[in-house]
Protein backbone atom coordinates (compact mmCIF):
# COMPACT_ATOMS: atom_id res chain seq x y z
CA UNK A 1 0.00 0.00 0.00
CA UNK A 2 1.69 3.52 -0.97
CA UNK A 3 -0.11 6.72 0.03
CA UNK A 4 1.77 9.57 -2.08
CA UNK A 5 0.94 12.15 1.03
CA UNK A 6 1.86 9.63 3.89
CA UNK A 7 -0.14 9.02 6.92
CA UNK A 8 0.35 11.24 9.35
CA UNK A 9 -1.20 9.83 12.57
CA UNK A 10 -2.43 6.59 10.90
CA UNK A 11 -1.24 3.67 8.76
CA UNK A 12 -1.10 3.45 5.27
CA UNK A 13 -3.88 0.45 4.33
CA UNK A 14 -4.35 0.59 0.52
CA UNK A 15 -3.48 2.92 -2.54
CA UNK A 16 -4.04 6.91 -0.77
CA UNK A 17 -6.10 5.16 2.20
CA UNK A 18 -5.34 6.04 5.70
CA UNK A 19 -6.90 4.20 8.95
CA UNK A 20 -6.28 7.03 11.38
CA UNK A 21 -4.83 6.24 14.59
CA UNK A 22 -7.49 7.09 17.52
CA UNK A 23 -8.36 11.06 17.71
CA UNK A 24 -7.23 11.58 14.55
CA UNK A 25 -9.04 12.36 11.42
CA UNK A 26 -8.67 13.50 8.05
CA UNK A 27 -7.39 11.95 4.67
CA UNK A 28 -3.80 12.12 5.72
CA UNK A 29 -4.72 11.42 9.41
CA UNK A 30 -3.05 14.87 10.56
CA UNK A 31 -5.98 16.51 11.74
CA UNK A 32 -6.98 16.21 15.61
CA UNK A 33 -10.27 14.78 16.00
CA UNK A 34 -12.51 16.94 18.51
CA UNK A 35 -13.84 14.47 20.43
CA UNK A 36 -16.11 16.84 22.84
CA UNK A 37 -17.95 17.51 19.75
CA UNK A 38 -18.80 14.00 18.79
CA UNK A 39 -22.48 13.01 19.65
CA UNK A 40 -23.06 11.42 22.10
CA UNK A 41 -20.54 13.83 23.70
CA UNK A 42 -18.10 11.39 25.54
CA UNK A 43 -17.79 13.55 29.12
CA UNK A 44 -21.37 14.25 31.04
CA UNK A 45 -20.49 17.67 32.13
CA UNK A 46 -17.26 19.70 30.62
CA UNK A 47 -14.61 18.02 28.06
CA UNK A 48 -11.51 19.64 27.21
CA UNK A 49 -9.96 18.31 23.75
CA UNK A 50 -6.03 17.94 23.92
CA UNK A 51 -4.19 16.76 21.10
CA UNK A 52 -5.06 13.38 19.92
CA UNK A 53 -7.79 13.06 22.63
CA UNK A 54 -9.37 14.46 25.76
CA UNK A 55 -10.32 15.11 29.06
CA UNK A 56 -13.66 15.36 31.30
CA UNK A 57 -14.25 17.10 34.14
CA UNK A 58 -16.91 17.65 36.38
CA UNK A 59 -19.14 21.37 37.51
CA UNK A 60 -18.21 22.76 40.96
CA UNK A 61 -20.20 20.87 43.66
CA UNK A 62 -19.51 17.13 41.56
CA UNK A 63 -16.52 15.01 41.41
CA UNK A 64 -15.13 13.03 39.06
CA UNK A 65 -16.19 9.30 39.05
CA UNK A 66 -13.23 6.33 37.83
CA UNK A 67 -16.05 5.56 34.78
CA UNK A 68 -15.71 9.25 33.89
CA UNK A 69 -19.10 10.07 35.19
CA UNK A 70 -20.25 13.16 37.60
CA UNK A 71 -21.34 12.75 41.16
CA UNK A 72 -22.51 14.82 43.09
CA UNK A 73 -20.43 15.81 46.37
CA UNK A 74 -20.78 18.15 48.89
CA UNK A 75 -17.00 18.07 50.23
CA UNK A 76 -16.47 19.65 46.59
CA UNK A 77 -18.30 22.43 46.71
CA UNK A 78 -17.27 22.99 50.02
CA UNK A 79 -14.02 22.90 48.74
CA UNK A 80 -15.10 25.26 45.61
CA UNK A 81 -12.46 23.92 42.96
CA UNK A 82 -12.77 25.25 39.65
CA UNK A 83 -12.27 22.04 37.52
CA UNK A 84 -13.96 19.51 40.02
CA UNK A 85 -12.23 16.97 42.76
CA UNK A 86 -11.91 13.51 43.58
CA UNK A 87 -12.10 11.97 47.12
CA UNK A 88 -8.89 10.26 48.05
CA UNK A 89 -9.37 8.10 51.21
CA UNK A 90 -11.62 10.70 52.68
CA UNK A 91 -9.04 13.70 51.66
CA UNK A 92 -10.81 16.09 48.42
CA UNK A 93 -7.99 17.21 45.96
CA UNK A 94 -9.02 19.60 43.64
CA UNK A 95 -8.30 18.57 40.02
CA UNK A 96 -6.48 20.06 37.03
CA UNK A 97 -7.75 18.40 33.17
CA UNK A 98 -4.83 18.50 31.69
CA UNK A 99 -1.07 17.50 32.38
CA UNK A 100 0.02 20.73 31.28
CA UNK A 101 -1.93 22.33 34.22
CA UNK A 102 -1.17 22.13 37.96
CA UNK A 103 -2.90 23.46 40.63
CA UNK A 104 -2.28 27.12 41.91
CA UNK A 105 -1.14 28.03 45.17
CA UNK A 106 -4.54 28.12 46.69
CA UNK A 107 -5.09 24.59 45.67
CA UNK A 108 -8.24 25.40 43.85
CA UNK A 109 -7.24 26.66 40.60
CA UNK A 110 -5.16 25.45 37.98
CA UNK A 111 -2.33 27.53 35.84
CA UNK A 112 -0.50 26.48 33.15
CA UNK A 113 2.76 24.80 33.29
CA UNK A 114 5.26 26.60 30.27
CA UNK A 115 6.48 23.00 29.37
CA UNK A 116 9.14 25.02 26.63
CA UNK A 117 10.79 27.10 29.77
CA UNK A 118 10.39 24.21 32.54
CA UNK A 119 12.17 21.79 29.49
CA UNK A 120 9.73 19.21 29.37
CA UNK A 121 8.58 19.55 26.18
CA UNK A 122 9.72 17.11 23.61
CA UNK A 123 10.79 19.14 20.34
CA UNK A 124 13.18 17.83 17.61
CA UNK A 125 16.48 19.84 16.96
CA UNK A 126 14.57 21.39 14.18
CA UNK A 127 11.77 22.06 15.92
CA UNK A 128 10.79 25.02 18.55
CA UNK A 129 8.32 24.96 21.25
CA UNK A 130 4.92 27.20 21.64
CA UNK A 131 3.27 27.01 24.64
CA UNK A 132 -0.34 26.50 25.14
CA UNK A 133 -2.36 27.00 27.94
CA UNK A 134 -2.37 23.17 29.42
CA UNK A 135 -0.14 21.97 26.40
CA UNK A 136 2.52 22.83 24.26
CA UNK A 137 3.08 21.72 20.58
CA UNK A 138 6.24 21.88 18.02
CA UNK A 139 6.61 24.29 15.56
CA UNK A 140 9.65 24.98 12.83
CA UNK A 141 12.19 27.04 13.24
CA UNK A 142 12.00 30.04 11.58
CA UNK A 143 13.10 29.92 8.45
CA UNK A 144 11.83 26.42 7.63
CA UNK A 145 8.69 25.21 6.72
CA UNK A 146 6.79 21.82 7.70
CA UNK A 147 6.66 19.54 4.25
CA UNK A 148 6.00 16.20 3.48
CA UNK A 149 9.26 14.80 1.94
CA UNK A 150 10.65 11.15 1.31
CA UNK A 151 7.34 9.26 3.32
CA UNK A 152 7.57 11.66 6.55
CA UNK A 153 6.75 15.15 7.90
CA UNK A 154 9.82 17.31 8.35
CA UNK A 155 10.69 20.54 8.61
CA UNK A 156 12.22 21.68 5.04
CA UNK A 157 14.53 25.31 4.45
CA UNK A 158 12.45 28.30 3.15
CA UNK A 159 14.83 29.18 -0.02
CA UNK A 160 13.53 33.07 0.28
CA UNK A 161 15.44 34.06 -2.66
CA UNK A 162 13.06 31.71 -4.62
CA UNK A 163 9.54 32.48 -3.32
CA UNK A 164 11.21 36.50 -2.96
CA UNK A 165 10.75 36.66 0.40
CA UNK A 166 13.68 38.40 1.11
CA UNK A 167 14.44 41.92 1.63
CA UNK A 168 17.41 42.51 -0.82
CA UNK A 169 18.09 45.77 -2.55
CA UNK A 170 17.02 45.81 -6.16
CA UNK A 171 20.57 45.68 -7.03
CA UNK A 172 21.50 43.11 -4.78
CA UNK A 173 21.58 39.26 -5.11
CA UNK A 174 20.27 36.77 -2.88
CA UNK A 175 21.92 33.84 -1.48
CA UNK A 176 20.34 31.17 0.24
CA UNK A 177 21.27 29.93 3.59
CA UNK A 178 20.11 27.60 5.71
CA UNK A 179 16.86 28.91 7.94
CA UNK A 180 17.93 32.22 6.49
CA UNK A 181 19.34 34.00 3.70
CA UNK A 182 22.19 36.64 2.76
CA UNK A 183 22.66 39.97 0.05
CA UNK A 184 25.04 40.85 -1.68
CA UNK A 185 25.17 44.12 -3.70
CA UNK A 186 25.66 43.25 -7.34
CA UNK A 187 28.94 44.17 -9.28
CA UNK A 188 29.90 47.82 -9.37
CA UNK A 189 27.82 48.87 -6.19
CA UNK A 190 28.47 48.88 -2.83
CA UNK A 191 26.77 48.84 0.71
CA UNK A 192 25.59 46.02 2.83
CA UNK A 193 23.13 44.22 0.38
CA UNK A 194 19.84 45.52 1.83
CA UNK A 195 21.28 49.28 0.83
CA UNK A 196 22.88 49.44 -2.38
CA UNK A 197 24.67 52.75 -3.92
Amino acid sequence: AICAHGCKYGECTGPNKCKCFPGFTGKNCNQDLNECGLKPRPCEHRCMNTHGSYKCYCLNRYMLMPDGTCASSRTCAMVNCQYGCEEVKGEVQCLCPSGGLQLGPNGRTCVDIDECSTGKAVCSYNRRCINTFGSYYCKCQLGYELKYVDGRYDCVDINECVTNTHRCNLHAECLNIKGSFKCRCKQGYQGSGFNCT
